[in-house]
Parts: C-alpha cells; structure tokens; sequence
C-alpha cells in the first residue's frame, strides 16, 4: 500500500518530477515529462504498479531526511545496527535527458542495502522486455515496452518474478551510484554520465537560483522551499506550469474526486508568476508570457482554461483501470474535461499576472499587448455569460460573484495599461464596462440584509473565492461589507480553524460525496486578516497552515484535519503560491 501522502519528498529536473517515499521507494515517476504515462505507479496502486526502493535490509532502519540547501537534492538517513549510510536523490539538471540518480553513500559502521526495481510502463499497462547490458567495469539492465525504454546502471539485479533485486554493503566512505536513464526505445541507450560532476551542477544550478531573491522574515524557510516548488514545476522548455506531479489522489478519501493536475491552468500559472514576481523572477515572468502567447494565440473566443505544458489544446479525460487507485480510492484519471469548461475569472488573474510583470519591467512586445487587447473585446461581448467558476463546478453554469469580480479586474487591468503606460486601446469603454460590472455585482452579488457577499447571483451561500475581492481591490480588505463577509465565511466554511472552498453539500458542483479544507483558501484568509488589522489571527493561522507542510516543507491541496494527514494532489503549486502571498501581506502589514 502507498504511503501516507506527506511521506513523500519531490526531485525533479524542470522537465518531470519523482516522489520518493520516506522508505526509500520511488513511487511515482512519469517519463519523460510531467504529463507522461506513469513508469514508477505504485503511488496510486501497490508494488505491483511499479516502484524503486533502494533502503537498508533491517527491518528495524529508521530515517530522516532533508533536501541539500534551497535545491531538490534529497537526502534520506538511514540508521541501523550495523552503521549508518546516505541516500542521495536528485534528477539532474542541465544533463539533457531524463534520468534519477540515486547514489548511496557509508557514513558509519556497515549497511547492508537492498535495491527492488518494477518497471511499468503506461500507467501500469506495459510489462517491460527486461534484458541483461553489457556495460563496461559494471552492470545494467534495459527495459523496453513500446515507444518506452530505460538503461538502470548499478550493482548487479537479478530476476525475481516480474521485478529485478539486488543486495549490496556500504561501510564508511564507500558510494555505490545507481542510475535510471530513460530513452526512446527506436534508439541506442545513451552512454553512463558522470554521477559527481551531475551532482554538483545540479546543487550549483538550484543554488543559483534559489539566490537571486534573497528572503527574510518570519517565514523565510517556507516561503524559500515555495518558492523551489514552484520552480520544480515549471517546465523548462516550455514555460507551462504544471498544478501539481500528480494525477488521483484523493480529495476525499475513498471518494471519486479525482483529477488530472499535471497541466498548466491559466489561473494558477498567472497566480504563480505573481508570486514569483514579488521576488523579482522577471526572466520567468518573461517566459510564461511567451508561453501564454503560444498557448492562447488565435480567436480569443477559443481560449481554454487550462493546456497541456506545450500548449496541447486536447485534453480528452478518460479513467485508467490499470491503477487501482491511491489506497483504493478510484477511479485514476488522465486527462481533465474542465479544459472544455468556460471560466471567466481567469481573464482577471491573466490581466493581473501581465499588469504586475509590466510593473516589474517586463516590456511589451509587438503580440503581448494585442492580445490583451484582443481578450478584453472577447469581454466586451461575454461577460454578462455564466460560467463554472473558479472551482470548476460540474453542475450547471452560474453567475459567480468571483467570476464577475475578476473580469471587472481584467478591464480595469486594462484601463491602468493605457491611462498609466501610454499603450494604445479604448480605456473611456472599458471604464464604463468596469463600473457597470461593479454596480451588476453590488446589486446581485450582495445580500445587504445579511451583509455579506455570496457565492452566486441568486444565491444565499458564501464561498471562500470571495476573499479575493479584497484583494483585486474591488473592495478594501476593511470596508464593512468585506468584513461583513469575511464574519460569514468564518461561520459556513470553518473546520477545525481551516477554511473549505465552499459547502459541497449545497449540490452546487454536481459531484457527490465531500471533501477536505481547501490549503490555498486558508493561506487567502491569512492575506484578509493581515490586510483588515488582525494581525495576530493572521499570523495563528500562518504558523498553523506552515505546519501542515510535510516535512521537506512540501504541501498538498488539501488537509484531512480528522485524519490529520494531506489530501490531494501534491505537491501543489497553489497551496505553495498562496503561503508566498500569504507571508508578503503579513510582513507588509507587520511593517
């Protein structure tokens, strides 16, 4: 059975990404990119599915783990009876093919190491043809199954039904380096990479990074690891943005709300820059508009929610009976039919995202600007239509009050290009089209007799996206009928002090069964409290949502608060954009 979920740690190169379980298990690897089908499936299913372990022979090990400095180079410590030895994990960076190092190292005494290899190719589908290598002064294994091929270079496995094993001995400063390269199966493996020199240009390329924006404050360590997230989940080439590694797991557990998160939604890649832009990232602010620009290029009415990393505009969801499920909570799912959803609250974080890299210096060039021009006459014509809202409802299309608020962003996003920098485009018409949205939503997106605002036109229901009002600047954070909101909210959505997205019961999304406290909502409630003069409550909240993280400082999208354990898919880039944000309203309103 996999692991709890917080018992996983991330490596990856930009490219793809592996969780490696807290016992020494790789249990979910996607080969070559993110969105690729599964080699390593065990995360959602058993050994069965595919998995690496490399860990101690003693049943009676115990580790701990961190990552080296501000990188994604994982080191497991493992203590025995016999000594003491190292794991060390990491993808590496800049090498030009997707590989998983995992070199093992004596510290103390003498370990006695196993290392179990399962290769599963397409989401468990494929058994692999497994071959002996010859490899000169060592061993490996190949395995292929369709367009799938990987070389792993090692100590010497043998066959044991289906899967490959082996046992080795590390005493004090021996390093025995295991190596998994995949490769297209129509081509020769590629030859062995130098394990150290890989090493060290891995730690100096995150290290690099990582130093550009220094961090200081209370949070600091978070806000640093968020920060690497949300990096590692971005893809190199491209500039797509993936939500999070994973596919499937579980919202509720046992429960079917289970979705696809490893491609780029425009909400949480343009609430990703911005939070990469507080810290002054302009080359990666630079790099997703190009890629935006890509994604959305032709009819604005064409625009989709979300794309896959290279802009892939079909994203057919489609259920996957070769994995059962992460502890039996099924169905898998690849894909993610909300790409064919409307959404009109993503022209508002698209305007925001490209208004706070203007800010930040990043200069328009001759398809940027037109194309905001472009989405904004798209509005022009639609924004009175319904949509399906932040949460990506599956029951019918609404009037979402957030919805509303956020095209009123987008023009006036658009009004400020033209008034503040002098760019060309009717700010009179926008203007006009930005103020009657902010009277539609004052009159029906308003209960003035309960003082608050609600999820939808017609409803009475509050909803956690409503928090963001006060951010957009639709309202102030302390106008009264924003605190009048915020009363309401606390009151409907607060469970055991973290706040839900909405209330499922209501039948608003069309989905049975529940789920769990919603992490990037309470990390929202964290912004409203510091903007509002509850700085105390903000910082209560801040330090109890921090240490939810896992501990290699990792969040999921959600939080089992009963269970006390992670739910979601993980790790979890708005969970991780939503802390960043949350830390830089407490130390604005701290100063």
């Amino acid at each position: 059975m996999s692991l709890p979920i917080a018992d996983y740690a991330l490596i990856g190169d930009c490219h793809t990404a592996a969780l490696v379980g807290i016992d020494g298990s790789i249990d979910w690897l996607c080969l070559p990119r993110f969105d690729s089908a599964s080699t390593f499936g065990a995360l959602l299913g058993t050994e069965e599915h595919g998995r690496w372990v490399v860990a101690p022979v003693d049943p009676g090990a115990t580790s701990t783990r961190s990552y080296i400095d501000d990188t994604f180079v994982l080191v497991t410590r493992w203590q025995t009876a016999g000594g003491v030895a190292e794991v060390v994990d990491f993808m590496p960076m800049g090498a030009g093919r997707a590989e998983v190092v995992r070199r093992v190292r004596g510290v103390e005494g003498t370990v006695r190491l196993r290392e179990e290899l399962a290769i599963r190719f397409g989401y468990a589908d494929a058994l692999p043809w497994m071959r002996q290598a010859p490899e000169q002064g060592g061993h490996a294994v190949v395995g292929v199954a369709g367009p799938d091929a990987v070389i792993v270079r090692g100590p010497a496995l043998r066959a044991t039904d289906h899967a490959h094993a082996a046992e080795f001995e590390v005493s004090e400063g021996d390093e025995v380096d295991i190596v998994l390269t995949w490769y297209p199966s129509h081509r020769n493996p590629p030859g062995a990479l130098d394990v150290s020199e890989q090493l060290d240009d891995t730690l100096a390329w995150w290290r690099e990074w990582a130093s550009a924006a220094p961090i200081e404050g209370e949070y600091a360590a978070a806000v640093r690891r968020s920060l690497l997230v949300l990096r590692a989940l971005t893809h190199a080439e491209t500039g797509g943005i993936v939500a999070a590694a994973t596919t499937s797991l579980p919202e509720q557990f046992g429960g079917a709300r289970n979705w696809d998160y490893r491609y780029t939604w425009i909400r949480d890649a343009s609430l990703t820059l911005s939070a990469l832009m507080i810290y002054g990232y302009e080359a990666e602010a630079g790099h997703w508009r190009r890629w935006l620009l890509r994604a959305i290029a032709g009819d604005p009415a064409d625009i989709q929610i979300m794309y896959g990393l290279s802009g892939e505009r079909h994203l057919p969801e489609y259920e996957v009976p070769s994995l059962p499920g992460y502890q039996g909570s099924s169905p898998v799912r690849v894909g993610n039919d909300a790409s064919t959803q409307y959404q009109g609250d993503i022209f508002g974080e698209l305007m925001i995202a490209l208004r706070e890299a203007r800010r930040i210096g990043v200069e328009e060039d001759q398809y940027s600007w037109p194309l905001q021009r472009a989405l904004l006459g798209f509005l022009e014509k639609t924004w009175q239509r319904p949509d399906n809202g932040i949460w990506e409802i599956r029951g019918p299309q609404q009037a979402f009050t957030h919805s509303r608020a956020m095209i009123w962003a987008a023009f006036a996003c658009g009004v400020e290009a033209v008034e503040r920098y002098g760019l060309p485009g009717d700010s009179a018409r926008w203007a006009e089209l930005r103020d009657a949205i902010r009277a539609e939503i004052e009159e029906h997106g308003f209960d003035a007799e309960r003082n608050t605002f609600v999820q939808h036109y017609g409803g009475t229901q509050v909803d956690a996206s409503l928090l963001l009002l006060g951010q957009i600047g639709f309202v102030a954070p302390d106008d009264p009928r924003m605190l009048g909101t915020v009363a309401q909210i606390e009151k409907e959505l607060l469970r055991d002090g973290l706040l839900m997205r909405y209330r499922t019961e209501t039948g608003v999304d069309g989905l049975a069964g529940g789920e769990h406290p919603f992490l990037a909502c309470s990390f929202w409630l964290v912004q409203q409290y510091a903007h509002s003069g509850r700085l105390d409550d903000a910082r209560a909240l801040m330090s109890k949502l921090v240490a939810l993280s896992n501990d290699v400082g990792l969040l999921s999208e959600e939080y089992d608060v009963e269970g006390a354990r992670q739910a979601g898919n993980t790790p979890q880039a708005f969970s991780h954009l939503a802390l960043v944000r949350a830390a830089d309203a407490i130390a604005r309103a701290s100063q």
